[in-house]
């Protein structure tokens, strides 16, 4: 261990035999100073390492998954270019608690989920929620994140419904 303010090899007693004080204090302030500034690297660290973790976890990317997937984030091109097939709008916030692990799930499944359906994302009442996905939510009346919406060719609601992941999914599409 490093001793601050005093010599390897002598003693803390001045000339008169009695105890130095101000050496002691200042080993005791040497060794405090130390141990709080590792204290304070450490916890950044982990809190660093804590942030990069949810930071990956919550930011997703433009498609969800592979080139042509079926699971995409909303935008107003992927909407148009995806009549064709049977759109079901997943109504997710960035905070619920129970649309990020429905997130993995279809990320996870997107080979279980048919070649002519598209499950878009649309960011609700969130960080992300832009004019138009706010104008999709009050079109089809969403009150609440985790909300599903089958929509027709025609942009009409075909079926609706709150909560699920991927096996809700499957059984819920017509």
């Amino acid at each position: 261990m490093i001793l601050v303010g005093v010599e390897a090899g002598k003693s803390t007693r001045n000339a008169t035999g009695r105890i130095n004080v101000n050496k002691i204090v200042l080993i005791v302030l040497g060794t405090l100073a130390i141990l709080m500034v590792g204290s304070v690297f450490i916890f950044n660290s982990k809190k660093t390492e804590k942030r990069e973790s949810i930071v990956a976890t919550v930011i997703p990317t433009q498609v969800i998954s592979r080139s042509g997937s079926n699971y995409v984030e909303y935008s107003k091109k992927i909407f148009e270019v995806s009549k064709n097939k049977r759109r079901v709008l997943f109504f997710y916030a960035n905070w619920c608690p129970t649309c990020i692990p429905a997130d993995a799930d279809f990320r996870a499944n997107l080979d279980r989920v048919p070649n002519d359906v598209i499950l878009i994302r649309v960011n609700y009442n969130d960080s992300e929620t832009d004019a138009e996905e706010k104008t999709l939510a009050r079109k089809y009346g969403i009150t609440y994140q985790h909300t599903f919406v089958q929509i027709d060719l025609g942009e009409n609601e075909v079926a609706k419904w709150n909560g699920g992941q991927t096996k809700e999914l499957l059984e819920r599409i017509r």
